[in-house]
C-alpha cells in the first residue's frame, strides 16, 4: 500500500534495508539521481520489471520534477 514518508523517515527505511527506486527516465537517472538508487522509469514499471526487487524489503518509489 502507497505511503507518503518524510525524508527522516526515508533515511530510517534505507538504514533498515529499504529499496530506493527512482522512476525518472534513463537520461534524466544518469544525468542525477539519488546514491544506490535503483532505475526503473514509470513508462517502463511492470511487472517483468519490478521482478528485479526484493518483495520481502520496502521499497520507496521516487521521482524528480524540476520543472
Amino acid at each position: 500500500m502507497p505511503t507518503d514518508v518524510q525524508r527522516d523517515e526515508v533515511r530510517r527505511l534505507l538504514a533498515a534495508g529499504a529499496q530506493l527506486v527512482d522512476v525518472l527516465p534513463a537520461e534524466e537517472y544518469a544525468a542525477e539521481h539519488i546514491a544506490g538508487a535503483i532505475n526503473i522509469p514509470l513508462k517502463a514499471l511492470n511487472r517483468e520489471t519490478a521482478a528485479r526487487l526484493d518483495p520481502s524489503r520496502p521499497i520507496i518509489v521516487y521521482c524528480w520534477d524540476h520543472q
